[in-house]
């Protein structure tokens, strides 16, 4: 079983790491039993965030009492120190633990630094001495805002999107934290459910020996899996190559990951949806995309008024205009019956 080293911190763990995103979907109940057989699968690191609505209070349930047998990553999105005192002792409250393992600056949007005039770093520094967290991080999906985190110095661990459609100056960005001694953690291996082959995802992220992926997980199917690769690792052989090979030239460029911070639309477009609809549609067929509901859902994009305010929020810097334009067209042939999914 390989295990992974996240940099200064000195956080070594198992090659599969649990993201308690999804979990936010399913009842307490479910979640608990998740939790608890991905530690009993061999799975000690767990990454979760404030802004994922009950994540924390729902991991907080399952390891109550055996808080030094796992480690946990949480996040804020904080802009002001007031908020970010808030947010951490709310997290705290939520994980049942008085330290956090890794806290994150979460989908950063600027590097944060001491003497900046926010206040935001100098946060991090005393939640620190005071014990609340052990080690200070930051999550980041703009390029640029992940290099200037690690050129800082400032930060132990990035968490960045990585997976087999990621361009190589994407990929430069493991090597640079290598260098760095600083941790990566691999947040959309499966390009935010465009790749649907997860033996081929970890074979690519195995590569990277400073790497470690947080898998979203909502499914028993989903955690078997990932547990079932702890002891046999997929591995990048020829079959494999030629599969990724083959998934890059037909889905790398502009598309839409479905991180969702596009959000909100003055329209109420469903953004994160309506603007990947021909690729679900082909890579992961289902009649729950041809419902009325979502009919409408598609139909809102006639709505549109460039208005552009997604641009600016999207982290991947897509023409979501156009790329909303596009797949309803796309749409509609299929609902004529022009186009067989």
């Amino acid at each position: 079983m390989k295990t992974i080293t996240l940099g200064s911190t000195g956080i070594t763990t198992v090659q599969n790491a649990f993201g308690a995103l999804p979990i936010q979907r399913i009842s307490t109940q479910e979640a608990v039993h998740l939790l608890r057989k991905a530690y009993d699968g061999g799975m000690t690191f767990f990454d979760t965030a404030r802004a994922y609505s009950d994540s924390e209070k729902k991991m907080g349930a399952a390891f109550d009492g055996m808080r030094e047998k796992i480690f946990i990553a949480s996040k804020t999105m904080a802009q002001t120190p007031e908020d970010f005192w808030a947010q951490l002792h709310t997290s705290l409250r939520n994980l049942r633990t008085d330290y956090i393992d890794i806290y994150q600056f979460h989908c950063a949007n600027r590097c944060f630094a001491p003497g900046d005039g926010t206040g935001m770093y100098e946060c991090m520094l005393e939640a620190r001495q005071q014990g609340k967290i052990r080690h200070i991080a930051i999550t980041a999906h703009k390029y640029g805002i992940a290099q200037e985190a690690i050129a800082s110095g400032l930060y132990e661990t990035l968490q960045f999107p990585l997976s087999y459609l990621s361009l190589p100056k994407e990929e430069a960005l493991v090597q640079a934290c290598a260098a760095q001694n600083m941790g990566f953690i691999v947040m959309k291996g499966m390009a935010g459910g465009l790749i649907t082959n997860s033996r081929a995802a970890m074979a690519y992220i195995q590569q990277f020996d400073n790497a470690l992926p947080i898998w979203g997980i909502q499914r028993e199917q989903e955690l078997d899996e990932w547990l079932s690769y702890m002891d046999q690792t997929p591995a990048m052989d020829e079959e494999t190559t030629a599969f990724i090979d083959r998934e890059r030239r037909e889905l790398t460029g502009d598309f839409c990951r479905g991180c969702g911070y596009c959000a909100p639309c003055p329209q109420e477009i469903l953004i994160h949806q309506c603007a990947r609809m021909s690729l679900m549609l082909r890579r992961a067929p289902s009649q729950a995309w041809l419902t009325e509901e979502m009919q409408a859902e598609m139909k809102k994009i006639e709505t549109c008024i460039e208005c552009g305010i997604c641009k600016t929020r999207c982290p991947y810097e897509l023409d979501i205009p156009t790329l909303l334009k596009k797949n309803y067209a796309d749409y509609q042939k299929v609902l004529a019956g022009e186009v067989k999914v």
